[in-house]
């Protein structure tokens, strides 16, 4: 797709620096378009002279003020006029750095669909006050979109694709003040236009003037935020519906990779550690939400995990909403869990059902297997009960999925990681290993309602709230060969605090020689049994977000 670009320039009262930077447009082989947004003298005087449509220089004149996007929305309009296909707007103060007006240019070439947007970087010059303002309006737009890819929506250096810009002036009410540079990123954004930022020095000249209204724009700001976040809202069940079903929709639970930035995640440290968790919580929603909406095989597991759930109890069939709470609680339960290991005296009152068992099992030096699930946060139970019963506690976990997070559980205690086992599969020197430290008096920590890595692994189909599930056979095997009581142990939230449940399953595990399978069967039905028991006191604290009923032994679809 061939292109056709011109560049807009709008200006209230700013020409001192309007000579170079049309010269240097100029010199990009561009078409300059000056809209003089009612400036007084001597401005007026100055943005006429430059008129010179032979050169390639047109000055537009608007008596009355119509603010900053009033003359960028009038600018672009003459544009499309006069069949530009795109439009480079470049603010008037001399603030950006001109050479990367090149690089705006070649990527709107490459990419004639998408808004390509200046990402400021900026110097010392820059203002305390507009850097605050400016984070303050990132975070509403991160909301506004459920999306963290717009990396900044107050840069006023981009290069427009007219024809669905044109589209959103048409149908859409637009702020016309300082209100337009975010709001018309979000719209765009909102009907699928891409946006790619490009890095741009950005500095503040000695005697800037700025035509900033401090009360009424940041009234008029608050208003627009206000307006994109009750849209958002009516839009999101639409969003919800439609969203098209995500890569790897229904690949197996070990090679779902984890979503989301490390420096999101350091981001959510930094609010816990000055608002505590309210604040992090209240964080969460906007980008629980922005998830939920972009993991389409995510929201279809949980619903259909809920409608079993929900059967099981003789309530309604969940709604999306239900699923949004789902994806929270996930969300609550990774909080607490970073807090048990980073101030553990903040994770609330944690109760202990069963503990007289396995206090006389740590009394005795003797080692056990720990059965946990991905139902409530036995991590949080392996932060603060480690040190209750005085026992090393090893976690065999398949980690690799997870690289950001456990960094960042790293980040605050490094020794979290010292009692974790990274394993795929179950070999026999693992095997060794573990029966070795269960000798020593140490305890082993294995899931129980995770298949194996492999899709050829060992499993048994068992009833699990009214539909046959794959369950492991590995935990089963492993205490067989480590010879040691076996324990399940659940950790759910309940009100500000959790509750630890131990339940004693087997004092010891022998697999006879013949019908091996049928008794794996028979112990993961009764595993499957309580796990459903436990489920059922709260559904939304499971978080097996993949298809759990699905048949391993076929393989990925």
């Amino acid at each position: 797709m061939s292109i056709r670009t011109c560049a807009i320039i709008p200006s209230h009262n700013h020409h001192t620096a309007l000579g170079g930077i049309v010269a240097a447009l100029r010199g990009h082989g561009l078409e300059v378009i000056l809209i003089d947004d009612g400036s007084g003298e001597p401005a007026r005087t100055a943005i006429a002279a430059l008129h010179a449509p032979a050169d390639g220089v047109e000055v537009l004149r608007l008596e009355v003020n119509r603010g900053k996007g009033g003359a960028v929305m009038a600018g672009l309009r003459h544009a499309h006029e006069r069949g530009f296909t795109h439009a480079v707007q470049v603010d008037a103060d001399g603030q950006h750095d001109l050479a990367a007006v090149a690089d705006l240019l070649s990527t709107a070439a490459a990419h004639p669909d998408a808004l390509v947007s200046g990402r400021p970087v900026y110097d010392h010059s820059v203002p305390r006050s507009r850097l605050i303002a400016r984070w303050a309006t990132h975070v509403w737009i991160w909301v506004e979109t459920l999306s963290l890819r717009v990396k900044d929506s107050m840069c006023g250096f981009r290069v427009y694709p007219l024809a669905p810009t044109m589209a959103v002036l048409d149908s859409e009410r637009i702020g016309t003040r300082m209100d337009f540079d975010p709001e018309i990123v979000v719209r765009l954004f909102w009907r699928g236009v891409p946006l790619i930022h490009i890095p741009v020095r950005v500095v503040y000249p000695e005697g800037n003037t700025s035509n900033f209204n401090l009360l009424r724009d940041n009234v008029l700001l608050t208003r627009m935020h206000t307006r994109l976040v009750l849209t958002m809202l009516r839009r999101l069940p639409s969003v919800l519906r439609n969203r098209p079903p995500g890569r790897g929709a229904d690949a197996h639970w070990s090679t779902v990779g984890e979503r989301g930035a490390w420096w999101g995640m350091r981001l959510v440290t930094l609010v816990y550690r000055l608002l505590g968790r309210p604040g992090c919580i209240a964080l969460l929603w906007p980008v629980v939400s922005y998830f939920y909406a972009t993991n389409a095989a995510g929201r279809r597991h949980s619903l259909d995990f809920l409608a079993q759930a929900n059967a099981a109890k003789s309530l309604p069939a969940p709604s999306w909403r239900d699923g949004l709470r789902h994806h929270m609680s996930f969300a609550v339960k990774a909080l607490d869990t970073f807090i048990a290991w980073a101030a553990p005296e903040r994770t609330g009152p944690i109760a202990v059902d069963g503990a007289e068992a396995l206090s006389r099992l740590a009394a005795e030096g003797r080692g056990a297997l720990l059965i946990v699930s991905h139902l409530g946060n036995a991590e949080l139970s392996r932060a603060r009960l480690g040190t209750r019963f005085e026992k090393d506690v090893n976690v065999l976990l398949h980690t690799r999925h997870a690289v950001r997070y456990n960094r960042l559980i790293r980040s605050v205690r490094p020794d979290a990681a010292d009692h974790t086992i990274q394993v795929t599969d179950i070999g026999p020197q693992t095997a060794i290993d573990l029966k070795e430290r269960v000798e020593r008096g140490e305890w082993i920590a294995i899931a129980g309602d995770r298949t194996p890595v492999e899709f050829n692994g060992r499993v048994s189909r068992v009833p699990f709230l009214g539909r046959d599930a794959a369950f492991s056979q590995g935990p089963y095997v492993l205490a067989a060969l480590m010879g040691c009581p076996v324990y399940l142990l659940f950790c759910l939230r309940e009100g500000q605090g959790h509750r630890v449940t131990f339940e004693p399953f087997a004092e010891r595990i022998e697999l006879p020689r013949r019908g091996k399978d049928d008794a794996l069967a028979a112990l993961a039905a009764r595993y499957a049994q309580r796990l459903e028991h436990h489920c059922l006191r709260d559904p939304l604290q499971w978080y097996n977000f993949f298809d759990f009923w699905a048949d391993p032994k076929a393989g990925p679809r």
